[in-house]
């Protein structure tokens, strides 16, 4: 029997052990973020091993692919040499952007057979959709069609042990008489099948509120890419934190979006250079940004 004097004791031995050592405390979740690799599409295939080396130092944890063919492959790299890249690398690459408007527009599946096999070899969780292509998105039934085929691709992936998620531009946005584009994929797509990965930059430029669409659509954007507007040309991107979009509002409401990933992406406007800006964007996305763990 323990008693009350003995409690004291014992308790104060545990306080004391929780001061020496803080791994007994429920520490402070590691802050987790990636990069879209198409930031350092001007370098990437010039020295691949190199590159990826670099986001690792600079403070990535995990990357998103993109351009991957069966004969480009990626950067070179078939995709097992490339997973052992970034294991040597302690990174992770949870997505791949690959082109799909083939089997959007028309069902054949070789292609999409093809990303499935180097996704797993890579250990994705998710093949992204980057875009569509003007043809196949002319009017609303074209939306209609690409997302009942968004529906097939994401069984399809589904089978493989993958899941389909579709990144949107702002032209998804663009008004017809009787809706846009985006509402179409949203409400036309099954959630346990297509996720989104939101690029915050296009639906602010596009016009549209993130938080908005959270709360509409909760859990249906399993993915972010986090890119900042410039404040005086806002067609141009900078480092995160230097523009104008309100990433501290739209953070405070990620467990609405059903964010698991995020993505830093910037295309254009580096300062002084892309390596440079990745490292302010994760900097401040660390520090300034995060208050919980994603992943």
């Amino acid at each position: 029997m323990i008693t009350r004097k003995g409690f004291i004791q014992q308790a104060a031995i545990i306080s004391t052990g929780i001061i020496l050592s803080p791994s007994l405390v429920l520490s402070k979740p590691r802050k987790k973020i990636g990069l879209q690799l198409y930031t350092l599409r001007d370098s990437i295939g010039k020295d691949v091993s190199g590159v990826i080396e670099k986001v690792a130092k600079v403070g990535y944890d995990y990357v998103e692919t993109y351009g991957y063919t069966k004969e480009s492959k990626y950067w070179g790299l078939d995709p097992k040499a490339f997973n052992s890249l970034l294991k040597a690398n302690n990174l992770k690459a949870p997505s791949g952007h690959y082109g799909l408007d083939l089997f959007l527009s028309t069902g054949k599946d070789e292609e999409l057979k093809s990303y499935i096999d180097a996704a797993n070899i890579v250990e994705h969780t998710y093949i992204t959709v980057p875009y569509l292509g003007a043809k196949i998105r002319e009017n609303l039934d074209d939306y209609k069609k690409i997302a009942h085929n968004l529906n097939k691709a994401g069984e399809i992936c589904k089978r493989s042990g993958l899941k389909l998620a579709y990144h949107n531009h702002d032209f998804e946005f663009k008004q017809f008489d009787k809706g846009n584009g985006f509402d179409i994929l949203l409400n036309e797509t099954d959630p346990s099948l297509v996720g989104f990965e939101l690029d915050l930059y296009w639906v602010v430029r596009g016009g549209h509120d993130p938080i908005s669409l959270f709360k509409k659509n909760p859990g249906r954007f399993v993915m972010w890419h986090v890119k900042d507007m410039d404040k005086l040309n806002p067609k141009m991107n900078t480092e995160i934190g230097n523009g104008s979009i309100n990433f501290k509002t739209i953070f405070d409401n990620v467990k609405a979006s059903g964010a698991k990933y995020m993505f830093v992406e910037q295309e254009n406007n580096y300062v002084p250079e892309p390596f440079a800006s990745i490292a302010k964007s994760a900097k401040y996305i660390k520090k300034d940004l995060f208050l919980m763990k994603l992943v």
